[in-house]
């Protein structure tokens, strides 16, 4: 099944929206706004440096895997605040000179051509609203001619080029490059009772999922390597494993395990049919930082100037928060994972099983992982790499 075709998240703003669950993944933006701005500012000033002249000219940026919701924009009003509350001095040379030119942002918001963009482009009049504040302590105007940022979206798989060579300055991209362009060829006949790789999954199915991370985000490294000009950044943030070890192991697919726990709760029901059930696989792959760091150096075209870690809560609640026995925390806490996962896979999972048994599923799915919530607090393990191009 390819991804560019048949996969999205839940679009909207109703509550099984992504726009309503994607919590976590704000979580893991905030976590990584440090680095974002650590590589925008090395950015600019190699800029500047490099061509004091072209300091006003446009800046473009690609947020790819964008999806729908508050946190499409969240990292593009970021990087404004940066260039224009903080550091526009930067882009003027010596001195805030505020009858100089100010730097235009063109951001390009990328995602499947599936992707709700109705929805994020409805909220660009708040985000434009929002700007002129920032750019007002700036320095800048109140007028149409003084409008920092223009937003404009790009449909399409970043599997593959998307972009005129040299095109763009600043990529980033959080909890997308996790998901694969197409589930692994050939698995359903070995993993049957499995949804992912699971410790009863046979070696060729691990294999098969090692091999598709590595050609999918080698394919991503190549096609950025042309768009982005030289000197150019890419901050990237996704799931990962904090081991080397097996990536069948509970920590990368206990999340996939209690959803195929609910699936063949709801095959004993008699609500779903074995072999669709036998046919489905999640097209999802967690690797380690080694497994990354050796794809980049292997596509060649980007050196590391960051790789990081940290964790993130399953339910994107505080850390001091443990659910234990309180039954308010752990339904709210069991609900957030659920919905969370809800918005990411409905739409796949309704194309193999129908939209009849999705409340009944997630309502089973919730139960599941609240058993689990009561016996201790999982986290999500992350990885972001700050990245320039050679």
């Amino acid at each position: 099944m390819e991804l560019a075709q048949n996969f999205q998240m839940n679009g909207g703003t109703g509550k099984t929206s992504y726009s309503s669950n994607s919590f976590i993944q704000r979580k893991g933006i905030d976590m990584t706004k440090p680095i974002i701005e650590e590589a925008i500012l090395d950015l600019i000033s190699e800029h500047s440096a490099a061509s004091p002249s072209n300091t006003s000219r446009c800046l473009n940026i690609a947020d790819m895997g964008c999806s729908s919701g508050p946190n499409a924009l969240l990292i593009v009003s970021y990087i404004v605040e940066v260039l224009y509350r903080k550091f526009i001095v930067q882009w003027d040379g010596v001195h805030c000179d505020h009858s100089h030119p100010h730097p235009k942002i063109l951001v390009f918001l990328n995602d499947l051509p599936t992707n709700d963009f109705a929805t994020t482009f409805k909220s660009l009049k708040s985000f434009y609203d929002k700007l002129k504040g920032t750019c007002k302590l700036a320095g800048n105007d109140d007028g149409p001619q003084h409008q920092p940022c223009f937003v404009a979206g790009l449909p399409g798989s970043f599997y593959g080029r998307l972009l005129p060579d040299d095109s763009l300055h600043f990529v980033h991209s959080s909890y997308s490059l996790h998901w694969l362009s197409k589930i692994p060829q050939g698995i359903e006949k070995y993993n049957k009772g499995n949804i992912y790789m699971a410790k009863s999954s046979p070696a060729y199915v691990v294999e098969a999922y090692m091999k598709q991370f590595n050609t999918d985000f080698t394919m991503f490294l190549k096609s950025r390597s042309k768009e982005v000009v030289k000197g150019g950044r890419m901050v990237l943030t996704f799931l990962g494993r904090n081991n080397d070890g097996d990536p069948s192991s509970k920590e990368c697919c206990y999340i996939w395990e209690l959803l195929a726990n609910a699936l063949n709760y709801m095959l004993t029901q008699g609500k779903l049919k074995e072999e669709n059930l036998h046919s489905f696989n999640i097209p999802h792959y967690i690797p380690s930082s080694s497994e990354v760091k050796s794809i980049i150096q292997s596509e060649g075209s980007f050196f590391i100037s960051r790789l990081q870690t940290f964790e993130v809560t399953w339910d994107g609640e505080e850390e001091g928060i443990v659910c234990g026995n309180d039954d308010e925390q752990l339904y709210r806490s069991s609900n957030n994972v659920a919905n969370c996962i809800r918005a990411a896979t409905e739409p796949l999972l309704v194309s193999y099983f129908g939209e009849d048994i999705m409340d009944e599923l997630f309502d089973k799915y919730r139960e599941i992982i609240a058993a689990r919530l009561s016996e201790d607090k999982s986290k999500h393990h992350c990885i972001v790499i700050s990245m320039t191009r050679g």
